[in-house]
């Protein structure tokens, strides 16, 4: 009963609000019908109304979930130091990690809905009712592994929040043993969906041992991009306090992530072009352009840009304490980051295709329309989840300081 009543006034909250924030729902909402009506043309035609055809088949859907499963798994970015290391001052931000790791679960998923052109076809992904051909199939595996991600998350904030809001003190070896066994599931669901490129021998492009590792480092450099951009913006419009030496920790964990993945990117590249193979021919399209054909060589070469700005801004302690550098930083992070799964990762990995075909893939405006649908979806769940975790949070808060003040 008393779950219940949790819910009810969770969602009076969501109905509580200033001007700016029924705006921002407003808004979200009209990008969703607009996106849900280009989805329609899709649902009605099928997806000969993208520009995916049989020598690009996996594109800007494919791509979209793959970043997404990246920021997912950035969670864990809050959770080591906060319960490993038992480090207080980001312990208390962590759950908005949870929160934002749920949000990009749902988008992810609705990715893979969209993907598979039917959404019916959903039902042979299902456990016991469809045929998912576990445990061969990694994509049977893929999809435990989100979902197991997905519910350990959002059982860990429905949990706090629910004893936060009734003013009751959480069991710590539950939530404690949660919140572990999310680390090893975070590097899971993004290991298992870089399983799903390299395991396919005839696309030597995806074909190497790095590609799980890099997929990570990536990972923990787009995820705390958001939460270092976020957590600014909560300290503006709410009185719930995010220490600086909170976001700065953050920030110097990303530099650590960023050259791993740096690192690992050169790795590749050595192997690639001094080996000289015919293997090379994916980097060259993605780097260099193949004769005429260099539609990718601009989005490639920002993309590497934008990283190693980031990462200079990020490494040297002066504009990594600075708020303007560092914000610049996240946003040319986030931008690489998206870039590289985005397109980068995609379209060289079937490009020549078997035949040494070049098809050039642009994403159609159904397939920008439809993912305008799924991440303004993804952004009104995290802000109505959002509005709800600082009004349970900030009034504990605010009971949690007047009561020390009566005391001192």
């Amino acid at each position: 009963m008393n779950f219940f009543h949790f819910i009810i006034d969770c969602g009076k909250i969501t109905l509580r609000g200033s001007k700016t924030y029924y705006a921002w729902l407003t808004f979200l909402v009209l990008l969703i019908i607009w996106g849900g009506f280009g989805y329609s043309a899709q649902l009605s035609d099928g997806l000969i109304k993208t520009h995916m055809r049989d020598s690009v088949s996996w594109a800007f859907y494919i791509g979209n979930f793959t970043f997404l499963v990246g920021i997912a798994a950035a969670a864990v970015m809050l959770v080591i130091p906060a319960y490993i290391y038992n480090w207080k001052p980001i312990k208390e931000i962590v759950i908005f990690g949870e929160l934002l790791a749920v949000c990009a679960v749902i988008m992810c998923i609705s990715f893979i809905v969209v993907d598979i052109g039917r959404p019916l076809r959903f039902w042979h992904m299902l456990p016991i009712v469809g045929t998912m051909n576990f445990p061969y199939s990694l994509l049977s595996w893929d999809f435990f592994a989100l979902n197991i991600y997905l519910i350990i998350n959002s059982v860990v904030v429905t949990y706090l929040l629910y004893c936060t809001f009734y003013k009751k003190q959480y069991n710590k070896t539950f939530v404690l043993w949660l919140v572990l066994f999310s680390i090893p599931m975070a590097v899971s669901i993004h290991t298992v969906t870089a399983f799903l490129y390299n395991a396919l021998p005839a696309r030597p492009f995806w074909n190497s041992a790095l590609l799980a590792p890099r997929f990570l480092a990536s990972a923990f450099c787009s995820g705390p991009a958001i939460l270092l951009i976020l957590f600014q913006i909560l300290r503006k419009i709410t009185k719930f306090e995010i220490k600086d030496e909170a976001i700065w920790t953050i920030a110097e964990l990303m530099v650590y992530s960023m050259f791993i993945y740096l690192f690992f990117s050169v790795a590749e590249l050595f192997k690639e072009f001094y080996s000289g193979t015919e293997h090379v021919l994916y980097w060259k399209y993605l780097l260099l352009g193949i004769g005429d054909n260099k539609e990718l060589v601009v989005y490639s070469w920002s993309s590497i840009i934008m990283g190693c700005i980031a990462f200079v801004l990020f490494l040297i302690p002066a504009t990594r304490k600075n708020f303007i550098t560092l914000n610049i930083g996240a946003v040319l992070i986030y931008a690489s980051v998206y870039v590289e799964k985005g397109i980068a990762l995609i379209i060289p990995g079937f490009t020549p295709d078997v035949l040494g075909q070049i098809y050039v893939y642009t994403p159609s405006m159904t397939e920008i329309r439809t993912a305008v649908m799924i991440f303004s979806l993804g952004s009104l769940v995290f802000t109505i989840l959002l509005k709800i975790a600082i009004a349970i949070i900030f009034e504990n808060y605010n009971i949690d300081s007047l009561n020390q003040k009566k005391e001192n």
